[in-house]
């Protein structure tokens, strides 16, 4: 297999959690030194300066309040966190219809923002894949978009790869549990999924951002054709520190990748237009030719 059909897709998670965030995520998008960003709807500062890069829906389950009415979600009108989200899909205490309709508000609130459908969807604490909340993102997803799915995210990673490389390997073990299937189930009703993932991290400033990148970016590890590689950089701010545990570790993130990132080979872009730093090719994406044969769907 070439290396070019190898490209390493980064993409920063969290965008509109905060202003900093955002901000730093733009820079490195202007910059070229990721490939997307996920980004949340449900605070107020999305779409206020919607990035010039390949974006997708960062699905919010965890963090402040709903787009609509959630009863079994967020009995007391937030969302629960992560935990007892988890406790309740598992026990089926979340209303399947509830979730799905939650679910059409963030891609509505997405789509009307921007003017298309996101690139891909992930979750925020990778929500989507658990299994109280899978099948109502499924049902949206494939109603929804019939044509060109967006890709959808599988945050399993590889045993081999865990066990190498990941400085989270309790975290990664955990979510490759809870997502036991979402890939195959996905796959089955043609919707696109990547063919490998990394990026797990403690979040630990002792350790060098930088070596988690590399390992996780190296094509030497896996043949496969398509991984998403997440990342979570950012300019911490006065709001971040208030709703968010990580946050010197964003700082690290965005300087690492703004002073080196990942090379222009390994690196998978966007098709951009317009002098290199305007919009994706819209509205209608061409999966296999923009993103390669690596995509299994």
């Amino acid at each position: 297999m070439t290396s070019e059909r190898r490209h390493r897709y980064l993409c920063a998670d969290d965008y509109a959690m905060t202003a900093g965030l955002s901000r730093g995520i733009e820079a490195l998008a202007q910059a070229r030194k990721i490939s997307a960003t996920s980004a949340m709807v449900t605070t107020p500062h999305w779409a206020s300066d919607a990035p010039h890069i390949a974006i997708g829906l960062h699905l919010n389950l965890t963090l402040g309040k709903p787009l609509g009415v959630c009863e079994t979600l967020a009995p007391a009108g937030v969302f629960q966190d992560l935990q007892p989200l988890i406790k309740r899909t598992l026990t089926r205490a979340i209303s399947r219809s509830e979730a799905r309709d939650e679910i059409r508000h963030q891609l509505d609130a997405f789509e009307t923002a921007l003017g298309f459908p996101p690139d891909h969807i992930d979750g925020h604490q990778h929500v989507h894949v658990l299994p109280g909340i899978r099948g109502a993102l499924l049902d949206e997803v494939a109603a929804r978009y019939r044509e060109r799915p967006p890709l959808l995210r599988d945050p399993t990673e590889g045993l081999l790869s865990i066990a190498a490389t990941s400085p989270a390997r309790s975290k990664a073990l955990v979510v490759k549990g809870l997502a036991a299937g979402f890939a195959q189930v996905a796959r089955k009703r043609g919707l696109t999924v990547n063919t490998a993932f990394a990026g797990f991290s403690g979040f630990d400033t002792a350790r060098p951002f930088e070596m988690e990148m590399l390992a996780a970016l190296d094509r030497r590890r896996d043949a496969a054709a398509f991984k998403i590689v997440m990342c979570h950089p950012g300019f911490p701010d006065d709001e971040l520190q208030r709703i968010d545990p990580v946050v010197a570790r964003r700082q690290q993130e965005l300087d690492t990748l703004a002073r080196l990132g990942p090379p222009d080979a390994v690196l998978w872009h966007p098709r951009w237009v317009g002098g290199g730093v305007a919009a994706i090719d819209r509205p209608t994406p061409n999966w296999r030719e923009r993103w390669g044969q690596g995509i299994s769907s």
